[in-house]
């Protein structure tokens, strides 16, 4: 059956992939491989949103001021004794900052025991909103509660993915076959992907099928137009008609990917985001490059029956979100370490806001503030940063205060030492100036010579990544550019091992810049085109494969 006759309405140009609501939005081609920054380019960042607000304080219990605490939620608490004590975190912290883990959550518990997991306390933002829907587009779009945080029009996401790969706008390019971002698991678009200049298209993702994989893509209503008017309403058309066309080129790559990967385990939780999960590792392996994924799972709204009438505390409404979210991260990361992954993916979890302090008299908790957030993945540091917060000061006696860290400087940190974004694509997302944390483990913290997006010539605006092309060449290569500025530079052609083979001095020039290899007579393989600025000494560096 052809592709078109799975047609299913649900959305705006989306196709569906194995049970999922997923969507796609690309920006530009990964533009620089150097031979020390190869594993670079394949790291992937997967986000985790728990909508509703997550309750912080039972996720992780200040076990110092546990009489406060217990005080705070005589009905709801976790206990400090018995079957159901909460999990001690880690013994070796100090006092005052040891912590508990819900007793459910024994899935993280295993993944910090191994450095794979770090905890960020008291994460929030200036003048925190406890409106679900502006909260929510506040984190995405990565703003603050201040009256200009608050106006931010795009997502974070698309701004850093826009300033890390300029060159492809919305359809695949030899360079780059796969969408940038992918959000699975909710048939809505997510603010966090969108654009100033452009509405991302979308795509979803739909149950692991027993029989097999196939798509379903939305259409218009049959053949394009061929006749559209020349009118604000045919601009909408030639709009929603070349969104349609690329999510159609997109969905054949991502059907290559799946078809092509594997799951090293086949037996994930049968929860939501354990599917979401699955599927993303699925394509992991089968070659999708894309670079930021966001999942989500629902039900953190938990203002009544967080426990059941009884008191389990493990079989109430939160442990079970909890238990989810700690089974399906487990098993993901045994899926990716079990087909030699776990180093290629960082995983973050992020909610709206936090819960009260308090418990209210429907055994729940009502909307508050601040709240953790986890950070998951093989290259991590591992560890807790910050300290517990502060039970006996709060606001209105029920609300925390006394932020630690604001939620941009987790993402800036993700988007720098893992990703590798440069200063100029943190400028570009609007998260310039705020400290990172220690996320990433030295090991594999991305060096500044490794950043994308960086500029040889002039720092305080965008050089268009080089481009080469035929590539693979067989007699002649070409090598174009953008540049803001002019500038005398070397541009040279070096082996897999580093060795010149050869090199010509250039003047760049302020706009398009070409120039030519002859590769003739170089053996078949890799190499490597550089670019350096004979003043400052920064460089670019593109991949190029020589054939016969």
């Amino acid at each position: 059956m052809q592709r078109r006759n799975f047609l299913k309405i649900a959305g705006l140009s989306s196709f569906v992939v194995n049970g999922h609501a997923m969507r796609p939005f690309s920006n530009s081609k990964i533009a620089r491989v150097m031979a020390d920054c190869e594993d670079v380019e394949d790291r992937v960042l997967v986000l985790i949103q728990l909508k509703g607000g997550n309750d912080g304080v039972n996720t992780i219990i200040p076990i110092p001021q546990y009489d406060v605490y217990a005080n705070l939620r005589p009905v709801i608490k976790i206990p400090d004794t018995g079957l159901e004590k909460f999990i001690k975190l880690d013994n070796s912290l100090p006092g005052p900052d040891q912590v508990g883990l819900h007793p459910v959550m024994a899935g993280f518990k295993a993944l910090y025991d191994k450095g794979w997991l770090n905890v960020v306390q008291g994460v929030g933002y200036e003048n925190l909103n406890q409106s679900h829907f502006k909260s929510t587009d506040l984190w995405l779009s990565g703003g603050d509660g201040t009256l200009e945080g608050s106006k931010i029009r795009s997502g974070w996401m698309g701004r850093a993915l826009g300033a890390m790969f300029p060159d492809v706008k919305g359809t695949p390019i030899p360079d780059m076959l796969y969408p940038l971002g992918i959000q699975i698991g909710d048939p809505y678009p997510s603010l966090g992907f969108h654009t100033e200049t452009e509405h991302q298209n979308s795509i979803n993702l739909y149950g692991q099928d027993p029989e097999g994989f196939y798509s379903l893509v939305q259409t218009i209503g049959g053949a394009p137009l061929l006749n559209v008017p020349a009118s604000e309403y045919g601009d909408e058309l030639r709009y929603i008609m070349g969104v349609e066309d690329s999510v159609d080129q997109y969905s054949q790559y991502i059907t290559q990917a799946f078809d092509a990967g594997s799951n090293a385990i086949t037996a994930y939780p049968d929860l939501g985001l354990a599917d979401q999960l699955k599927t993303v590792a699925r394509l992991i392996k089968g070659g999708c490059k894309t670079k930021m994924y966001l999942c989500s799972m629902g039900g953190f709204d938990t203002h009544g029956s967080q426990i059941p009438p009884e008191g389990t505390v493990v079989l109430g409404r939160h442990a079970d979100l909890l238990r989810m979210l700690s089974e399906a991260v487990k098993t993901f990361y045994d899926d990716l370490d079990g087909m030699d992954l776990a180093d290629k993916v960082v995983s973050c979890t992020f909610s709206e806001f936090g819960r009260c302090a308090s418990e209210n008299g429907s055994a729940g908790t009502d909307h508050g503030t601040l709240a953790p957030m986890f950070i998951i993945g093989k290259a991590l540091s591992g560890g807790v940063h910050g300290t517990n917060v502060n039970l006996s000061n709060l606001a209105n006696g029920t609300q925390l205060q006394g932020q630690q860290f604001d939620y941009r400087q987790v993402f800036t940190s993700l988007l720098q030492d893992w990703l590798g974004a440069s200063n100029y694509v943190l400028e570009q997302t609007m998260f310039e100036g705020y400290a990172k944390l220690p996320i990433v483990s030295n090991t594999y913290t991305v060096p500044p010579d490794c950043y994308i997006a960086t500029n040889v010539f002039d720092p305080g605006s965008d050089l268009r990544a080089m481009r080469v092309f035929p590539n693979p060449a067989v007699y002649r290569t070409q090598v174009s550019l953008q540049s803001p500025t002019d500038a005398d530079a070397l541009l040279s052609l070096h082996s897999l091992g580093g060795a010149m083979v050869a090199a010509q001095r250039v003047r760049v020039r302020a706009g398009a810049n070409m120039y030519h290899f002859d590769v003739t007579n170089l053996p078949v393989g890799p190499y490597f085109i550089r670019l350096e600025n004979a003043r400052t000494g920064k460089a670019e560096v593109v991949k190029l494969n020589v054939a016969r």
